[in-house]
């Protein structure tokens, strides 16, 4: 396969997703075949396979979608799957950090060019890696809290998955923050799983601990909207700053607009997944290129 150098350009028009130097379909003199592996099907990963479904029909790319459902076994044995049919390239938004590199090693043991897409696994080599700065997004969204804060009170942090990248990285930015505001007081530190349900159920645990609670972060729109619903039921969610990092969905957004939600540091999912398309069609020889996609915050308007 004829390999090209991949020039990336991203800018404030990043929604036309172009790039310099990708083929258009009917240049193409073969139909390749990607395999899209994600972690799970949430409204945040169907936005990225959506982004990635659009931009690979315009290219004439196969792409093979696979649902691990939050569980590594089972994304690794789908990699194994699709690295047995010879797939062109892979992909990957992997559940887990560390339990995703033996998959990833598999696939460049095959000669299967690897691509990360919002998350990353800890070893193995991929060609490119596709994803916001979640360090960044963290750290926004906990600069918010505190500034709401005036420096003083109790703040839940509504964690992701443990163990997958976004988590880690999310979780630091915040937490680089808060080194600099002693009088923040984090109550509970639990994880929501990434879902709805799970952001729920937590949040009903960690009001009633804590009668006096002033913040939640949240690391993803999911969960906050769990974590809100909760305390809109309790008849907490008057006075209660909620950020999350969110996707910019629709729904995210009016609860944003509506005052539920205080911030969302809002991500772009569909240009990732149509990023990692163009990416795999027309990738780079060596190295791992990372590319910030852009964020932009949707802010109430009382805050």
């Amino acid at each position: 396969m004829k390999r090209k150098t991949l020039t990336i350009c991203m800018t404030v028009m990043s929604l036309s997703w172009g790039f310099s130097g990708v083929a258009n379909a009917e240049d193409a003199t073969h139909q390749y075949t990607f395999g899209l592996m994600l972690s799970a099907m949430t409204p945040y990963f169907a936005t990225i396979k959506s982004g990635a479904e659009a931009e690979a029909k315009k290219l004439g790319v196969q792409l093979l979608v696979e649902d691990g459902n939050n569980n590594s076994t089972t994304q690794s044995n789908q990699i194994d799957t699709l690295i047995a049919r010879k797939v062109n390239l892979l992909l990957i938004n992997p559940t887990d950090a560390k339990a995703l590199v033996p998959a990833v090693e598999k696939a460049n043991a095959a000669h299967i060019p690897v691509i990360y897409i919002d998350r990353k696994a800890d070893g193995g080599h991929a060609i490119a890696y596709f994803a916001s700065d979640n360090k960044q997004a963290g750290a926004q969204a906990c600069q918010y809290i505190a500034h709401k804060l005036h420096g003083h009170g109790n703040l839940f942090m509504l964690l992701g998955i443990s163990g997958a990248s976004a988590t880690n990285e999310r979780t630091a930015g915040c937490a680089s923050v808060l080194k600099s505001y002693p009088n923040i007081k984090v109550v509970a530190r639990q994880s929501g799983g990434f879902s709805r349900e799970g952001g729920l159920t937590v949040m009903r645990d960690v009001l009633i601990a804590n009668p006096h609670l002033n913040a939640v972060y949240s690391e993803n729109g999911e969960m906050a909207i769990g974590a809100m619903r909760a305390a809109e039921a309790a008849g907490r969610l008057k006075g209660l700053t909620i950020a999350m990092i969110g996707s910019g969905s629709v729904g995210e957004t009016r609860l944003v607009k509506e005052g539920k939600i205080a911030l969302s540091v809002a991500q772009q999912p569909a240009v990732m997944g149509a990023l990692g398309v163009q990416a795999g069609y027309s990738y780079l020889s060596t190295g791992t290129v990372f590319v910030p996609v852009p964020l932009h915050m949707d802010l109430a308007p009382s805050h």
